[in-house]
């Protein structure tokens, strides 16, 4: 447009500049004027197009700027789900699993009556001898479900958490089986800790939770394990920790069977626990030394204390890409309650009312097989050697169990378990007088 301006104007300009050459030649001033007005009506045509453009362009522009404003923002990405929730300086977490056990029980030595705790997962010391042998017990329960809460934050400068855990395993509910299977929740885990110090019920120092083996029953290994878990102060500072326990000591009377819990203990356990890590799997060694007392009043009074030690060596070593063994022994005098669910008690009375540490060895060794990504197995053997001291134990008391088991377990989405396992386990007493139990236990659980 602007370049035909320019031929129009210098046309005008050509013909005003040269009026005598017009004059001379009108021939020559008409094709100018021609020219000129050709010039002119281009460039209107040219005006009227851009025109036309220009109203083209700004409809696009309105058009455009309406779809804009009409249309809704694009959605944000979705965050990912919040781990936990904030209260104040601390994030809460809850969690937990929920789990259903079906097991079919034969007792070589006896039927456990209802109610006993080995109807619902393995108790070594309960496996009945001595009678006659019955026919398959089934039992359903969902006991082992359990939930916990914790705290994490910075207040003060200092690292707080705590941690509270129930389950419904150990203590009864009020009625029975008959319409409803009743169950109380029981603690299992509560304490605090700041920084490198925890106050309150936890495991014991003395047990490496990470070497127990995958197992459908509530503990497994029992007789073979160091299991406990009581209130406790407690000190870590990278691979060490060291803790002052909850006393407790558990006696047999003179040549007697029954079980006195003293509850007379002056001085705290003390334990001490080393662990490392490698790229070959982890292991531990724990100590413990411990106070066992016990008194009494009135007539033949009783005041008698002694010491108790233990030493306990755990291992979980990788096998391949996917497997592992784990492996725990443990041994001493004086130790009964923190092994094998206080199969044996810690000490014995003698004639003369004095208490003598009762030895004792234990142990397992678990085999854990993944298939594939879903499907897993663990083989697992489990024992323990009682040391009595015939002149002071009766015939009747415990001198050896030991048990067996296989499982296969599947994972058919995260967090579900689905599994099936067989277990026999055999109880001896110092008579020789034995019983055994086999079981197959079917279980459900997932984790939340």
């Amino acid at each position: 447009m602007v370049r035909n301006a320019l031929m129009a104007g210098a046309a005008a300009i050509a013909l005003i500049a040269s009026p005598a050459q017009a004059q001379d030649d009108p021939a020559a001033l008409e094709a100018r004027i021609a020219l000129l007005e050709a010039q002119l009506n281009a460039l209107k045509a040219e005006i009227q197009a851009s025109h036309v453009q220009q109203t083209a362009q700004a409809r696009d522009i309105i058009r455009i700027d309406q779809t804009m404003a009409a249309a809704p923002p694009a959605p944000a990405p979705a965050a990912p789900p919040a781990d936990g929730f904030r209260i104040g300086n601390n994030v809460l977490k809850i969690g937990g699993y929920v789990k259903a056990d079906f097991m079919a029980s034969q007792y070589s030595g006896g039927d456990p009556a209802n109610g006993d705790l080995l109807r619902d997962f393995y108790l070594p010391g309960s496996i009945p001898v001595g009678g006659t042998n019955e026919s398959t017990a089934t039992d359903f329960n969902a006991r082992q479900t359990r939930f916990w809460l914790t705290t994490d934050g910075m207040i003060g400068g200092h690292k707080v958490g705590t941690r509270i855990e129930m389950d419904f395993e150990v203590l009864a509910g009020t009625g029975d089986q008959r319409t409803t299977s009743p169950s109380t929740p029981a603690l299992r885990r509560a304490f605090v800790t700041v920084d490198n110090w925890l106050f309150g019920q936890e495991w014991t120092n003395f047990q490496n939770l990470a070497v127990l083996p995958d197992t459908a029953d509530y503990v497994g290994p029992s007789e073979g394990t160091v299991f406990n878990r009581q209130v406790q102060i407690r000190y870590t500072r990278g691979p060490f920790s060291i803790s002052l326990e909850n006393p407790e000591t558990t006696v047999t009377p003179n040549l007697g069977t029954t079980r006195i819990i003293a509850d007379d203990n002056s001085l705290p356990d003390l334990t001490a626990r080393y662990a490392i890590t490698r790229p070959w799997g982890e292991a531990s060694v724990a100590g413990l030394v411990r106070q066992l007392r016990y008194q009494t009043t009135g007539a033949g009074a009783i005041d008698s204390s002694t010491a108790g030690w233990g030493v306990s060596a755990a291992a979980k070593i990788k096998v391949g890409a996917m497997d592992d063994l784990r492996l725990m022994l443990s041994g001493g005098e004086g130790i009964g309650r923190y092994v094998g669910l206080n199969f044996a008690n810690d000490a014995g009375l003698d004639a003369s009312g004095d208490l003598q540490a009762i030895s004792l060895v234990a142990g397992f060794a678990s085999y854990r097989h993944v298939w594939s990504p879903q499907w897993r197995s663990n083989f697992t053997y489990s024992a323990q050697v009682v040391d009595n001291d015939r002149s002071i134990i009766a015939l009747a008391n415990n001198k050896s169990v030991q048990s067996v088991r296989a499982n296969l377990i599947w994972t058919p989405i995260p967090a579900m378990d689905i599994g099936a396992e067989l277990m026999h386990g055999e109880r001896e007493l110092e008579s020789g007088v034995s019983g055994d139990v086999t079981r197959l236990q079917v279980f459900a659980k997932y984790g939340f």
